[in-house]
């Protein structure tokens, strides 16, 4: 397997720039196709209008929504002709209100092997972003690479594994092949593992004979749950080992639950400093 298409969203010119250049950097390091969708959204809410005025405001809406897809579009273009000659990318400029943003982001990012997006929380970050996020990822059923804003290398050398045994964290190995197999050490992180669960012998073992017969220079750190949170613990011991992406599963609980409570996938990527590959 390799990644042949990558796609991303931009939702706003003052983004296009700094996503258009990472996403880049990645698929010419890739040799990919960046596919790139030029997003102007109508924010308006249709859960209530005033008499008479509904009719003028939502034109007034989507005439803004428009005017900002060209202006982000144009944005992306230029951003796209600074990149490297060997770059090969396009560019659709859309339309969404905001409660269709899910279907239309979901149906391009299936016919993408990655979808390539910014960190969704932190300042500066639109509204939006954590939907375009979700939609690529559960509707859409592609991998995401949330990239953290700060300067990352294209193809990381070293990757930790947030292992929990779960469907989730196996797709998400299974979907990341590509860059495990090409980093130089590969760490596998099980946090607390049960006393009682088929790993109990051998925590991340069966994980890791699977990744060295593909080749992967994979091993195991089996970690105590010393901070109240787990991603406390997978941010620790990213920077203990020097880990350039984290690997993990998405949403391993409801995702009104993770809304409301946070949960590992949230809390992790609110402070992630390094790309964060996510599946579901």
């Amino acid at each position: 397997m390799a990644y042949k298409t990558l796609s991303t969203v931009v939702t706003s010119a003052a983004e296009a720039a700094a996503t258009v250049a990472a996403a880049g950097r990645l698929a010419v390091a890739l040799d990919a196709h960046l596919d790139i969708l030029a997003l102007g959204i109508d924010r308006t809410q249709v859960g209530y209008s005033y008499v008479g005025g509904s009719g003028v405001l939502l034109q007034v809406a989507m005439e803004r929504a428009e005017e900002e897809a060209r202006e982000t579009e144009a944005a992306v273009r230029a951003a796209a002709a600074e990149q490297p000659f060997d770059l090969r990318w396009s560019v659709e400029g859309a339309v969404s209100q905001i409660g269709a943003l899910t279907e239309l982001v979901a149906r391009r990012a299936r016919f993408a092997d990655l979808v390539v997006l910014p960190k969704p929380y932190g300042k500066g970050r639109s509204t939006e972003a954590e939907a375009v996020v979700e939609a690529a990822m559960f509707e859409g059923q592609t991998p995401v690479l949330v990239l953290p804003g700060t300067e990352a290398p294209a193809l990381p050398s070293r990757i930790v594994i947030g292992w929990n045994q779960s469907r989730e964290a196996m797709v998400a190995v299974r979907a990341a092949l590509p860059f495990l197999q090409a980093a130089q050490m590969v760490n596998i992180a099980v946090i607390d593992p049960p006393q009682h669960g088929p790993e109990r012998s051998d925590p991340g073992g069966m994980l890791c004979q699977m990744l060295v017969r593909h080749g992967v220079k994979a091993e195991v750190s089996v970690l105590a749950r010393s901070m109240p949170r787990i991603s406390d613990v997978l941010a620790r011991h990213m920077r203990d080992v020097n880990g350039e992406m984290l690997v993990m599963g998405a949403y391993g609980h409801s995702r009104f639950r993770e809304a409301i409570l946070g949960g590992a996938t949230r809390n992790m990527l609110e402070q992630a400093e390094t790309p964060v590959f996510l599946a579901h």
